[in-house]
């Protein structure tokens, strides 16, 4: 049927229509592509792909935004608004600066090309109102590190004078900078050659830093010849240190600069050069006395006339304030000091007080080769552990003064135990529980090994606060007592060798308890405290009994030498270890605990004697101050 003049005129319009509609749409959603490919880049802070009108543009693009590099962003694009053959896009920015948010809006404009639609980029379509020669600077500043106190609330870390050794090479012409970077690196103590590299690859103006050397310690580090060298300088400063060089060094651990690795972790809370804690409790505590940074992100003019973009106050770090006399640790290390130096063998010596649990002194001498032996140097306690011997006796019925056999020897499956080599003679045989602790008669407790049932020994160090596991916020151990496996161990266990393990910081918490009367757990932080639940508390008669054997100790038996201090309770320990040498003997490590008032304390000595003659004068000189 032909069509009628109006019906032919309604489709030959349609016809025109339907082209036109298919390239408008067809316009706009490559307007929309390009707007979304645009925000997609921006979030990955680059323009590599984005079609640009001035392909020059991205490279001024990742010059201005190379200060952001280091913060996510996301950023989304808003419906295109399109007028012929130009466009433009709301751009919503939002950044993750340091945990805070930094948001604006930019508009992005487009043109059609013949194939695409680019982008007419502008440092406005990164910023508002930044002009093409602005730059961005980002400040991060830090108040003073928090300090760590005592246990008397006084600052132990806190900002001390220091000098910092170096060369300025302004002061000297630029051919003269390596030899008096090696002159000064000879003065220091530090390497020549690595000096003047890093003398040489420093800029025209800059200090190149040698060492740090605390105020009064100069002549301990630097030859008087420093200060004639060409381009020598001291710049003083202060930093965060504790009142010597060596209080609680290994404990509290060091302040420096981030490295890579830490920045790696810190999910962005640490950039490259913010003083962190580097090791110890400086470390593990880190963000609480480092707090946060204010950051200021600010537009930057060719005149350098600022423009604030974004601030954020930043939050003071927080005093970790710990249990430590600073009088006490310091008497410690004077005493492992005598020792010797660096060629020493490992100490510690630990101090806590028993009404409360507090560590007191947790001191490490100058051999433990930059470890913490006090609180996690695990080791065989030897006679020491003879204490909690004692409590598995005592529960298993045993009095002070019922009569046990001291033998010279006693074998066990074919291993022969003995007593040290200079045991009396007057407390062998017979003797009583009492006399056999006081001098410390292997062979007695191994022969009452039948009264103590299987697993009861890790039940009975627990009641003393041995080998229970803490976390109170500070690196400790408290050992660990497995059960045997053969006889012969079983045997070895009752005097603290087999597979015992214990730290001077856990023997320390053994003569606490028993002198509390409770179980101890040691605190070092002064408001992380816990609460010890064994599963058979210590009662008081059992406390009585262990303090009046270690009482026995000094007034009759191995340590004897300490009477005359007080009311002074101790127990001698030797532990042997590794390989024997050509005449058969182990090397032995030497333990000493006491107690003292409201005073506990363990001392170890990695490599001695025998408790009595190498830690027991250590504790001696101990207990004569404190």
């Amino acid at each position: 049927m032909p069509l009628s003049p109006k019906r032919g005129a309604a489709v030959a319009l349609l016809a025109l229509l339907l082209p036109l509609a298919a390239c408008t749409n067809g316009a706009e959603d490559a307007a929309r592509a390009a707007a979304d490919d645009l925000a997609q880049a921006l979030s990955g802070r680059t323009l590599d792909g984005v079609a640009l009108t001035e392909p020059d543009a991205a490279a001024a693009f990742d010059e201005q935004i190379a200060p952001l590099a280091d913060y996510a962003v996301k950023v989304s694009a808003d419906e295109v608004e399109r007028d012929g053959a130009e466009a433009t896009v709301a751009l919503h920015w939002s950044w993750d600066v340091d945990g805070h948010e930094w948001t604006y809006d930019t508009t992005a404009a487009l043109v059609e090309g013949e194939d695409e639609w680019a982008v007419d980029w502008t440092p406005e379509t990164l910023i508002p109102e930044l002009g093409p020669d602005d730059r961005i600077e980002i400040q991060r500043t830090f108040s003073p590190r928090a300090e760590v106190l005592g246990g008397d609330g006084a600052p132990i870390v806190t900002d001390r004078p220091v000098g910092r050794y170096g060369l300025d090479k302004t002061a000297i012409p630029a051919e003269e900078v390596g030899a008096s970077a090696e002159r000064i690196a000879s003065a220091v103590g530090i390497d020549p050659a690595a000096f003047r590299a890093s003398a040489e690859s420093a800029g025209p103006e800059a200090f190149v830093q040698a060492i740090v050397v605390r105020e009064g310690e100069e002549d301990q580090h630097v030859d008087p010849a420093f200060s004639s060298i060409p381009g020598a300088l001291v710049v003083p400063d202060e930093i965060p240190l504790a009142p010597t060089r060596t209080f609680a060094r290994e404990i509290l651990g060091t302040v420096g600069e981030a490295t890579a690795e830490i920045v790696e972790d810190s999910e962005g809370a640490v950039r490259a050069g913010d003083q962190v804690g580097l090791s110890g409790l400086q470390a593990q505590h880190d963000r609480q006395l480092r707090g946060t940074p204010t950051t200021v992100i600010e537009a930057v003019g060719a005149e350098d006339e600022r423009r604030t973009l974004a601030e954020w106050p930043g939050e003071d770090g927080e005093p970790l304030a710990l249990t430590l006399d600073p009088a006490m640790q310091m008497h410690a290390e004077e005493i492992l000091g005598g020792l010797g130096g660096e060629d020493a063998p490992g100490s510690a010596i630990v101090a806590i007080r028993p009404s409360t649990g507090e560590i007191l002194a947790a001191a490490n001498g100058q051999g433990n080769a930059g470890l913490n032996l006090a609180t996690t140097g695990e080791f065989a306690p030897g006679s020491t552990f003879k204490l909690v011997t004692s409590l598995a006796l005592l529960r298993s019925g045993v009095a002070l003064d019922d009569v046990l056999s001291c033998p010279e020897t006693i074998e066990v499956d074919g291993f022969t135990f003995k007593n040290y080599d200079d045991y009396p003679d007057s407390a062998l045989g017979d003797v009583t529980f009492r006399t056999a602790i006081a001098n410390s008669c292997n062979t007695a407790l191994i022969g009452a090994r039948d009264r103590i049932a299987d697993g009861a020994l890790a039940s009975v160090a627990a009641s003393l606060g041995l080998g229970s596991e803490i976390d109170l916020g500070y690196p400790a151990g408290l050992g660990r007592v497995p059960e045997p496996e053969s006889e012969t161990e079983r045997a070895a266990d009752l005097i603290g060798q087999g597979r015992i393990i214990a730290t001077p910081l856990a023997m320390a918490t053994v003569a606490a308890s028993i002198q509390a009367g409770e179980t101890v757990v040691p605190h070092l932080i002064a408001d992380r405290t816990g609460d010890a639940e064994p599963a058979d508390p210590l009662t008081a008669d059992e406390a009585t009994a262990l303090q009046t054997l270690m009482r026995a100790v000094v007034t009759e038996g191995s340590a004897t030498f300490l009477n005359g201090i007080g009311e002074v309770g101790a127990k001698t320990g030797t532990a042997e270890y590794g390989e024997p040498g050509e005449d058969g003997s182990h090397p032995t490590h030497s333990w000493m605990v006491g107690t003292h008032g409201d005073l506990a304390v363990a001392v170890f000595v990695e490599d001695g004697t025998s408790g009595a003659e190498t830690a027991g004068p250590l504790l001696q000189a101990f207990f004569e101050r404190w």
